[in-house]
Order: C-alpha cells, then structure tokens, then sequence
C-alpha cells in the first residue's frame, strides 16, 4: 500500500473532522469519533507509513522484543540521532536481557554514555534482571507482564507488546497525543500530562484488529515525528490534512501557558553528567578531588552528587571515593 502525494489536496475542506463524526447516543462518548471517523484516519496514516517510515533498526525484525524494549528506554526524551550508535553498541554487547543482568548495573550506566536521564539504564538493567528470573530470559508478550517489570510504565508496556508482538493496545507517545490533539480534537497541543480524556480517545481510534492496531501505533507515531511536529508542522504533506479539526478550524493558537523548551546549561543536570563522565571514564573508585575539578560551585556540585547518590547512580565508598553501583 502506498500513500498519495495528493491526499490533502483531494481531501474536501467540507469534509467532516473525526472530532465531528460521533452521532450522539449511538456514537462512543461525547466528543469522540465514531468507527466511520476512526476508519477515515486509519488508511491514509497507514499508507503514508509505508511510504515514508524511517528504517530504524528497533523496527526490523531481528530486533526482537528485547530490541524494542531497549529502544523504547532509550528514546524517552532524546532523539533518535543521538539513540542509533548507543542502541547498537547496547545490542552488541548485551543482544539478550540475561547478558544485561549478568553485568553490574554500573555497567549500563557506563554504557548509557551522554544519553542524558542515566536513571533510565538502572531501570533497563532492573527489567533485564526480573526477566531473567520471573521469564526464563525472554521479554514478556502478556501486557500485564510487562507491566509489571520494574521501570516499565503504561506508555512502554502498551509500546512494546504493539511493536514487539503486534497486539492492540494504545500508544500514547508526545508524538501520537500531538496527532491526536490536532487531528481530533482541534487544538495545537496536547496537556502536559496525559489525561483521561485522551486515553479515551486513543481507544475510539484504535482499529479493531491487532495487525492494523500495531501499524496504526506505529503510523501515528511517525507521522508526529516527521510531519505533525511541535513547531512548524507540514500540513501539506499530511496525509489526513483534509480531515484535520484543528486545521479546518484555522489552527489557532495553543491558549494555554508557552511550552517551553528545557534549558541545560548551568542545571544540576549538567553537573550530574559532568560527575557521571567522570565515573563512567574512570576504570576503578573516584577520588572526591576529582569529581571537584568538574564544576566550581561546591553547593551546587555537593547537590548533584547527593542526588546521583539517592538514586542509586553512584556508590559512595570510605575515604572519600565514590564508583558506578555494582549491586
């Protein structure tokens, strides 16, 4: 199946939006679209995905389930450039939850590199171990099992028992709420947090069958990330853009306090990674002098690493010393 180049321009303006599809009493809920306006998305997202999908290495089939659970940890809040080596050099060494937990969970700290967020390798080294042991080393189909490793919330269990084992679940990504905000609901962007209403909606327009479900996941996803973006979305390549509530509405502006970017420079995030490359280089127990020659201000530096401490990071030792946590 392939996408038409022309599908918003053939797409009648007079078109009814999905947000505007429900019937009343016979529809889903108020607000929400029917199967009608379910199935007006469903198509042309999924034919668009096929055309323009990105070939990344979590999609293809030798990744397995444990290639997309480590990928789905590590693309929480970083971007896919900076993912791609780090994901292969991961695999590489560790191509099985068992390898992982075999290893300290210092280990994966290291190997998280500049990923940024490390507390996400202690929970990846956490799911690899009760994998091993509750699951005989093989990552779990049943959503409810996922669910249950430690580190894995709603988003990534619902992510990996869709793309893993293509099974019928919501995914709700920034991404896919971005979509769905716009396409469905008329507004420029999603709530901070995922909200009830939305996970409503994300139900609505699931498909009804497992195998389109997983590629509608999947679609919505990429279509956010490549076209249905934050800033400066390109609704002329949008397959849906005829069907788009908040573009026929005008896109009007998002009414709600500015979204702003998150600063780096100068936070207790940069300190924390300036102490951690320093543990993560260093081949045995830190000297507190070093992790001083790191960042001038002692109040704030003495911060940073009391909290890489409280959350298990780093181990502190007699002496002064501290070292990556090999328990």
């Amino acid at each position: 199946m392939t996408a038409s180049a022309s599908a918003p321009a053939a797409a009648s303006s007079a078109s009814p939006s999905p947000a505007s599809a429900s019937s009343g009493a016979a529809g889903p809920g108020p607000g929400l679209p029917d199967a009608a306006g379910a199935r007006a998305l469903h198509s042309p997202v999924i034919a668009w995905f096929e055309e323009n999908a990105r070939d990344l290495p979590w999609r293809r089939p030798e990744a397995g389930a444990w290639g997309v659970m480590v990928s789905e940890f590590m693309l929480q809040q970083t971007p896919v450039s900076r993912v791609l080596p780090v994901y292969e050099q991961w695999l590489a060494r560790w191509p099985r939850p068992a390898d992982l937990a075999a290893e300290a969970p210092g280990e994966a700290v290291r190997a998280w590199g500049r990923l940024g967020y490390p507390r996400r390798a202690l929970r990846l080294h956490g799911a690899a171990v009760a994998i091993t042991e509750r699951h005989g080393g093989d990552v779990p189909r049943e959503h409810a099992q996922l669910l249950a490793l430690p580190g894995i919330g709603e988003y990534t269990a619902a992510a990996v028992a869709s793309f893993a084992y293509g099974q019928r679940h919501p995914v709700l990504d920034t991404n896919v709420r971005r979509v769905f905000a716009r396409t469905a609901t008329g507004v420029e962007y999603p709530p901070n947090a995922t909200t009830a209403a939305e996970r409503r909606l994300a139900r609505a327009l699931l498909p009804a069958d497992d195998e389109t479900a997983a590629r509608w996941a999947a679609a919505s996803m990429e279509l956010g990330a490549l076209v249905c973006t934050a800033k400066n979305p390109d609704c002329a390549r949008c397959p849906v853009a005829g069907l788009c509530a908040w573009r026929l509405a005008g896109k009007p502006a998002h009414d709600g306090p500015p979204r702003r970017g998150q600063t780096y420079a100068g936070t207790d995030r940069q300190v924390r990674g300036k102490l951690l490359a320093v543990l993560r280089e260093a081949t045995g127990p830190v000297p507190q002098a070093m992790l001083d020659a790191v960042w001038n201000d002692p109040v704030q530096r003495a911060r940073a690493l009391d909290g890489l401490v409280c959350d298990g990071l780093v181990e502190p030792l007699a002496d002064g010393f501290y070292r990556l946590p090999l328990t």
